[in-house]
């Protein structure tokens, strides 16, 4: 097999480039505040389109968005391409797609409540551990009973359901006090103020339309997120979520030319703030698993001490902007940071972290054996598509014309918890009526014939709901439920 050829997106002594076969690995970009780290990312981001690997990054900043345009015009672009010597350098655009989970600049995102789980929802909900432990009894009541959990309607309809049967589903899945079950109640009414109700329903995100390969450049699934960091638990849950998804969904890839796909987590400090333990355990067993599955995972962060030692070590390719350090925990993380690279004995690494230029890095990336290379301290390359964000009204042309319009836009509302729920609870309340209008009137002696009439018609009724009972399950969620490495329902293909 011919080795797969990448472009270098750093200089130093040499070209620096990320070996296409060793993409998978995972990665680091880090560095104050601008030290020139989104640079970086699209340098990168560029590099693995063009070798055909699809991309997912959030916008944090809404910077991002010209990424879809050739640049030009930029004189700081056109003197960093002077300085490093490339006569050659041309501008180019990228294959983009626009996601939003509120559906403002980009197409929605949503998920369902059942695909979440209860151990993410948890952690959007802020839930203590009795709590979280409730939410999942509630789960696996709803999956006993072909309870669809869609949306945050299904949710409540759940909740109430328990605060109105409480001794009866205690007795069987376990203590629940009202107060806990109001408490999560509560928790759920803030999910949906701050756009839960947007997010959670149908139409789901399906995976295969992420991992697009274009006219063969990889598709850059740009999610607009200025509006979503002010949720930042539901940010950093989603991300959560969709590397759960793609480990579920994606089959073991073993060695590969190139990955399948690359996922990168800005402000990425923001998933391990306040992680139960147990999450944060599934976390890195993920990490550590998914690049089997041809995925490699890339974090952005102002400090490398952001993110734990247990994934951190995972990350073999890195690139360090300056870290400015003034306090003595500042001074500490700059010597961890620059422990953390294989030594180059001409460079002090330590000294050069405080020394670098913006648009200057430490690097070091695996080699084609999976070894890191010497750190070294280079020059990131310009971008060649444009810093210039798009307009509102660009991104929804964009939108507009891409093939996925209109796949998403439409929310769907089809049978599920809420509906089942109501639907159960009128059944109850006719069938008791209707005993409390045997017990008032005289009974009166059937003859043999209107026996048999009557035990047909009973029998045609419960064949009836048998029947619409068996689509609805059926419709719903199929004949297995298996859930996923973070509680997620897999989606069957």
């Amino acid at each position: 097999m011919t080795a797969l050829a990448s472009s270098p997106f750093a200089k130093g002594e040499a070209d620096i480039f990320i070996e296409p076969s060793m993409a998978n690995r995972h990665g680091l970009i880090a560095g104050s505040t601008g030290t020139g780290k989104t640079v970086t990312l699209r340098v990168l981001i560029e590099q693995f389109s063009s070798m055909g690997v699809p991309v997912f990054l959030p916008d944090i900043k809404g910077d991002l968005s010209g990424m879809c345009r050739p640049g030009g015009g930029n004189k700081k672009i056109e003197e960093r391409a002077g300085l490093l010597g490339l006569n050659d350098f041309s501008y180019e655009g990228l294959p983009v797609r626009f996601w939003d989970l509120h559906g403002k600049e980009g197409h929605p995102v949503r998920a369902t409540i059942s695909e979440m789980g209860p151990l993410l929802l948890s952690r959007i909900l802020n839930l203590n551990n009795t709590q979280s432990g409730i939410l999942s009894m509630l789960f696996r009541y709803a999956d006993d009973n072909q309870l669809l959990l869609i949306d945050i309607a299904d949710l409540v309809s759940l909740i109430t359901h328990a605060l109105e049967n409480t001794a009866e589903i205690k007795g069987k899945y376990g203590n629940m006090t009202s107060a806990s079950l109001g408490a999560i109640q509560r928790a759920v009414f803030t999910l949906e103020e701050q756009g839960g109700d947007l997010f959670f329903g149908e139409p789901s995100l399906l995976l295969e339309d992420i991992l697009e390969v274009k006219d063969g450049k990889g598709v850059v699934n740009l999610l607009s997120a200025t509006d979503l960091m002010k949720a930042p638990k539901i940010y950093s849950t989603f991300l959560l979520w969709l590397l759960s998804e793609l480990y579920d969904f994606l089959p073991e890839a073993g060695d590969m030319e190139k990955p399948k796909f690359l996922l990168f987590f800005e402000e990425a400090h923001l998933l391990f703030t306040d992680t139960p333990k147990a999450l944060e355990e599934k976390i890195i067993q993920i990490v550590r698993l998914i690049r089997s599955k041809g995925v490699g995972v890339y974090f952005i962060t102002q400090n490398p001490g952001d993110i734990p030692e247990a994934v951190l070590g995972q990350l073999g390719n890195r690139v360090l902007h300056a870290l400015r350090a003034t306090t003595p925990g500042e001074m500490r993380a700059v010597k961890t940071a620059a422990k953390s690279f294989r030594q180059n004995p001409k460079i002090d690494t330590e000294k050069a972290i405080g020394e670098l230029g913006i648009g200057e890095a430490l690097v070091s990336v695996l080699d084609s054996s999976g070894v890191p290379t010497s750190v070294d301290r280079a020059f990131i390359y310009p971008p060649r598509s444009s810093l210039s964000p798009l307009s509102s009204s660009d991104i929804q042309v964009e939108v507009r014309s891409s093939p996925l319009f209109g796949k998403y836009e439409d929310m769907i509302n089809r049978h599920s918890a809420a509906e089942e729920l109501l639907l159960r609870q009128k059944k109850t309340e006719a069938e008791k009526q209707a005993v409390e209008k045997t017990v008032a009137r005289p009974k009166a002696k059937a003859s043999p014939a209107s026996k048999s009439s009557k035990s047909k018609d009973v029998g045609d009724v419960v064949s009836t709901i048998a029947v619409r009972t068996a689509t609805n399950v059926g419709t719903q969620i199929g004949k297995e439920i298996v859930r996923g490495m973070l509680g997620s329902w897999l989606k069957k293909k």
